[in-house]
């Protein structure tokens, strides 16, 4: 009922709409409809009752809940079950405990959130800083109908969804760093991380997990040089308006539903190739990649439809599907 309520509030922001209105298009009394209002007062919207008119949304502070999610949702599947948590160890992990305990529950397109996490986990097992209020985290939890070998390239698919996601939401304009993160200004703004559980030919689930700096005002000394957030790279006029991050969440949920959907098509990036690579910050620059075998340096061109990284080593072009790239310019690498 409070989503649904919220929705029709947002959509007549500007305009008050009636009680009697609320009660004939939900079938409900005045008296539920007043509950309804009530506990969205509570939780912080501000709106404003008027006799003989109706209610008027003033103004909504940056909430994290399943409603002011929920009403932000403009998807056909994706997140049509939402999770949300004040706080939780990681969304991955709770993601992963839904999809080994729910049974024949169909949890396809579930959306893990949390406010924040105390063992939030980045690739190669970092830590990812998550404090309360700050930050945007989340995880997708999906069984696709694919060959486990070509789950990777959802990171990619993601990734791409993520930066659409801001740009819609903020207007400012992220980019890539391949594999898994997104920059901004040459600093990190984004990490996503991706988990699968499979048989040799059998997908069980996977998550796919986000975590987008969206408040943070300072970050840790180890960081601090490498990382930054959506509210520090915004100029001063555009911070008059507070992100809201359930509109950034509904934002790259819309996108990810539409680059995944065309990712299935193929399961590849045949379909997507050309718009990642334009995204991609690693594309023409100088790239050190980090190799078991030993380091090396060279060009990167972009990706394949396999979504590896094409790297120019000396007039020999390399595919590089796993170990850790560091671009020239970006986290300290001069």
């Amino acid at each position: 009922m409070k989503t649904k309520i919220l929705q029709v509030l947002r959509q007549n922001q500007n305009s008050y709409v009636s009680g009697q209105e609320l009660c004939e298009q939900f079938g409900v009394s005045r008296t539920a409809v007043w509950k309804a209002i009530k506990q969205l007062k509570e939780a912080g919207y501000v709106i404003e009752a008027v006799q003989n008119k109706g209610y008027q949304l003033l103004a909504v502070p940056d909430i994290l809940s399943e409603s002011e999610i929920a009403s932000r949702l403009h998807t056909k599947w994706l997140g049509k079950t939402i999770r949300y948590f004040d706080e939780l160890d990681s969304t991955n992990t709770e993601a992963k405990r839904i999809a080994e305990e729910a049974g024949n529950i169909d949890w396809h397109g579930t959306v893990v959130v949390a406010d924040m996490q105390t063992a939030g986990r980045g690739r190669r097992g970092r830590s990812w800083n998550s404090p309360h209020g700050a930050g945007l985290f989340f995880t997708i939890l999906l069984k696709p109908e694919i060959d486990p070998e070509n789950a990777p390239m959802l990171t990619l698919v993601k990734a791409m969804a993520v930066v659409r996601g801001i740009q819609q939401a903020t207007g400012l304009k992220p980019q890539i760093k391949w594999p898994n993160d997104i920059v901004l200004h040459g600093k990190k703004i984004v990490g996503i991380l991706t988990e699968m559980s499979a048989q040799i030919d059998y997908v069980n689930h996977i998550v796919v997990g986000t975590g987008i700096n969206v408040h943070h005002k300072e970050f840790p000394e180890e960081i601090a040089k490498t990382a930054t957030s959506l509210d520090l790279e915004m100029s001063q006029s555009e911070r008059d308006t507070e992100i809201s991050r359930a509109q950034l969440l509904g934002a790259v949920l819309e996108q990810f539903e539409r680059y995944y959907e065309t990712y299935l098509e193929t399961q590849d990036l045949s379909a997507l190739m050309v718009e990642y690579n334009g995204m991609l910050v690693n594309r023409n620059r100088r790239v050190r990649v980090l190799d078991p075998l030993g380091e090396y340096e060279g060009v990167a061109l972009g990706i394949d439809q396999r979504g590896q990284l094409l790297v120019d080593r000396d007039g020999r072009q390399v595919q590089i599907s796993s170990g850790e790239v560091s671009v020239r310019g970006i986290y300290g690498y001069v």
